[in-house]
């Protein structure tokens, strides 16, 4: 594995983002709310006269919403022509990874089952590798939560 990855901190776990996917790394400055978004879907924000769709990580791996929005670290990705900002709670460094990724036993919960590609080890630890593309489809809906009709 050749790739360098951006680590940061999603929802209390290391991660690591393939930075072939990372435009940029920003901080959110101010992001306005869409109506009847999904609530995974934060708002929108501008970098340099352009929208970006803000995601909540925390929210689309079926966490509890980030606290802080406005000051928070985003990782500014592009998918099919649009441009997301990835809200994480922090971001660390760019690093290469050591080890390919390897299956994650027992796992860290649902969220991460999908959007986790595997760990990846590197010179500050171990991360979750990111599936950007699960990510920003939003989280999962448990068919174990869906009543009969």
């Amino acid at each position: 594995m050749t790739e360098l990855l951006l680590i940061c901190l999603i929802a209390g776990r290391r991660a690591a983002i393939p930075t072939e996917r990372v435009l940029s790394v920003i901080e959110l400055e101010a992001v306005t709310p869409i109506p009847r978004a999904p609530e995974f879907i934060v708002g929108l924000a501008a970098l340099r006269s352009q929208a970006l769709t803000v995601i909540d990580c925390r929210v689309s791996l079926g966490f509890e919403p980030s606290k802080q929005i406005v000051g928070s670290r985003a990782a500014v990705v592009e998918h099919e022509g649009h441009r997301y900002a990835l809200l994480v709670d922090a971001a660390f460094d760019v690093a290469e990874p050591l080890t390919d990724p390897v299956a994650v036993p027992g796992g860290f919960g649902e969220g991460w089952q999908y959007a986790a590609r595997g760990m990846v080890e590197t010179d500050s630890g171990p991360a979750l590798l990111v599936d950007v593309d699960q990510i920003l489809a939003g989280p999962r809906i448990s068919h174990d939560h869906l009543s009969a009709a």
